[in-house]
């Protein structure tokens, strides 16, 4: 009878063990639809195809008549997102990945709940894992206001296999007119102007036209996801005229609905690049694919401009996968520069002084494959050039990085490269 016991107490601990690998398994599980092979593309950014094909071919169509106005900085990003929120009417709808206790996450929580009471339609999403430094009170108190506050994905038993599926998304719509986005979190660490390792170098984008539309529905995604529930009518979708000049489109990717769109994106982009490109990368480990499409736009010419983080980034393990892929790129040509003062979390790409992509998504596999992610394509000379004097001024703050100070590097960093590269698609 012992015997038959302990038997089957082993058969349960193994049923089970089996059944949280299997679960444990899937979070590191790329989508069914893959790309294998590098993208050829026979027109250049400049081209009126290029644009046709990526509103056919990845998502949404570029529309006109949108004003993008960047941001830096929270000193810059935070009043903007605060007044726009108290000057709701009807709705706002917020979704974050980081949003952690201090006073800036206050801040947004007292604004937030105040619009509740006001009888503003107040919807929130914030990411489990990237809210677990919040402090519960905030939630409790826009709730207690009738605000809806939703966890993306918390940790359930049924839902332990996407649990490294997070969203990256960083979304701000205001009465369905005014949107926001960019790479900032609701955290004290993106206040201030860059000013210390204490204050990190951000940019968020203010959004008004008919994009804005594309924007909201990027939120509505997620929030069905959460809810079940279909967000409609004129509060959220009002008719909205042109605000400014700019061609625009809003991308969006999750593993569920097509990851892959923002990884053919990003290729396509490379691949149809003739001039320049330069790129603000918070995390800079690309795939294979993204590689050789880099090494492919450096053998036709391309000027490739990188700006990583240096010392003060936050993960040191994404540097050390990043850098191990640092010499093969070198040697073809591109040039990587380590930004200095402080944490450099801006994520854009400027291709041919003409597209500029802005928003959540890193130039990572993790981007591309596991989080839920939003990217708006800006298509305007003016807009580019300003964004390439951002992405310059950025530069006088960083050290150029050269292919004999990677081949100098000492063992320890070659044997920590080593270790980390397996996994570098789960950083």
């Amino acid at each position: 009878m012992a015997w038959s016991r302990r038997r089957l107490w082993t058969v349960a601990v193994t049923a089970l063990a089996t059944v949280v690998i299997v679960l444990f398994s899937f979070n590191f599980t790329r989508p069914e639809k893959t790309l294998d092979r590098a993208v050829e593309h026979d027109y250049a950014v400049a081209d009126p195809q290029f644009r046709r094909e990526l509103g056919v071919l990845l998502g949404p169509a570029v529309l006109a008549g949108n004003q993008v106005d960047p941001l830096n900085n929270g000193d810059e990003i935070f009043p903007a997102m605060l007044e726009a929120i108290r000057a709701a009417e009807r709705t706002i709808n917020f979704e974050t990945y980081i949003y952690w206790s201090g006073d800036v996450g206050l801040e947004f929580s007292e604004a937030l709940a105040e619009r509740a009471r006001a009888g503003v339609q107040v919807n929130v999403v914030i990411d489990w894992v990237g809210g677990l430094k919040m402090d519960s009170s905030l939630v409790t108190a826009m709730r207690a206001a009738g605000a809806r506050v939703e966890l993306f994905r918390p940790l359930r038993w049924y839902s332990f296999s996407r649990l490294n599926k997070r969203t990256h998304r960083k979304l701000l719509v205001v009465d369905g007119e005014t949107a926001f986005t960019g790479g900032v979190g609701i955290a004290d660490q993106w206040g201030g102007h860059a000013q210390d390792p204490l204050h990190w170098r951000d940019m968020h984008f203010r959004v008004r036209g008919p994009v804005v539309a594309q924007m909201q529905a990027a939120f509505i995604d997620n929030w069905i996801k959460v809810t079940g529930r279909v967000l409609n009518g004129d509060e959220y979708f009002p008719s909205l005229a042109p605000a400014g000049a700019m061609d625009a489109h809003m991308f969006i990717s999750s593993p569920e609905g097509g990851s892959e769109s923002m990884h053919l994106m990003y290729l396509m982009a490379i691949a149809a690049s003739r001039e320049s490109l330069d790129i603000h990368a918070s995390y800079f480990v690309p795939d294979e694919l993204v590689v050789r499409a880099l090494r492919m736009a450096l053998k036709r010419g391309v000027r490739v401009r990188v700006l990583v983080p240096g010392e003060h980034i936050d993960s040191e393990t994404v540097r050390i996968a990043s850098r191990a892929i640092w010499g093969e790129l070198l040697k073809a040509g591109m040039e990587i520069h380590v930004y200095q003062p402080t944490m450099m979390h801006v994520k854009t790409l400027i291709a041919d002084g003409l597209l500029v992509s802005v928003g959540s998504t890193n130039f990572d596999m993790r981007s591309f494959s596991l989080n839920d992610e939003a990217s708006l394509n800006v298509y305007d000379r003016g807009f580019a050039a300003h964004m390439t004097r951002v992405f310059e001024n950025d530069l006088r703050s960083a050290k150029p990085y050269t292919y004999q100070q990677w081949l100098d590097r000492p063992w320890h960093e070659k044997f920590s490269e080593m270790v980390i590269w397996p996994i570098k698609s789960q950083l």
